[in-house]
């Protein structure tokens, strides 16, 4: 399983960022989709699902922010990220869950003024 994730940047706090992940050695559209984000010194946390029936699951502290979403024509996953936080700041990660140990390099996402 490749995973290319692309959109990290630096951001004002308030400001948007769309981060897309793409999805290659898998049948993309039969597997759930995953975002994950690591902010320096602490351990990385599920941040967002979404299904094969497109049903979405969210972390808390980014309920009503953050929307996950999928085109399986271009194996693709993203996250809409608005009104971000300084404590968004982190690595993003897209990955399967049904394949654990499958991890890109992640996109970088800085929330500073």
């Amino acid at each position: 399983v490749q995973l290319q994730a692309s959109g990290g940047g630096l951001v004002q706090p308030g400001g948007s960022l769309r981060l897309s992940c793409a999805a290659s050695g898998i049948i993309f559209r039969i597997y759930a989709m995953a975002w994950y984000r690591q902010a320096p010194g602490k351990q990385r946390e599920l941040v967002a699902t979404i299904t094969t029936r497109r049903t979405t699951t969210y972390t808390d502290s980014v309920k009503g922010r953050f929307t996950i979403s999928r085109d399986n024509s271009k194996n693709t996953v993203y996250l809409q990220m608005n009104s971000l936080k300084p404590e968004d700041t982190a690595v993003y990660y897209c990955n399967p869950p049904s394949f654990p140990d499958s991890w890109g390099q992640g996109t970088l996402v800085t929330v500073s003024s």
